[in-house]
């Protein structure tokens, strides 16, 4: 029995693993709410981020509308929508910045409130931020 269920789980695993929905489950970008909700997401986080002294100053010669289009972007894709992210690599974007993990984990936690704010579940959120986490060793400098 134990097998059995060892075998299911390394399946679900699996699936979880390579982004796939089982048949009738709603993908994370649905749960995310859609085009919608990453929009407002984004929106919510680029209001946390003008309010967050450590993270702000990343910003200081970006073309925040270009930033707000790409973010939408490859927050769709990455979420399993129809989205695909045509930017700059992370590690290009970053490389010059010197974004500590303080600046990192900062900004995470602005992604937690604006995505709270927009009523996301937890599990929604946990899902995004795994996914995004893959990031973080192109982000975050040496």
């Amino acid at each position: 029995m134990w097998v059995v269920r060892t075998l299911l789980l390394l399946a679900t695993l699996a699936l979880v693993a390579c982004g796939t929905v089982a048949p009738g489950e709603r993908t994370l970008f649905e749960r995310l709410g859609g085009m919608p909700g990453v929009d407002r997401i984004v929106a919510g986080l680029l209001w946390e981020i003008a309010e967050d002294p450590l993270v702000l100053p990343l910003f200081a010669d970006t073309d925040i509308e270009r930033f707000r289009n790409k973010l939408v972007e490859q927050l769709c894709e990455v979420a399993d929508g129809p989205c695909r992210y045509s930017g700059d690599s992370m590690t290009e974007t970053h490389r010059r910045l010197g974004i500590t993990s303080a600046q990192f984990n900062s900004l995470v936690d602005d992604l937690i409130r604006a995505m709270e704010r927009e009523g996301v579940p937890v599990g929604a959120q946990n899902a995004l931020l795994q996914r995004l986490a893959r990031m973080h060793a192109d982000i975050v400098a040496g």
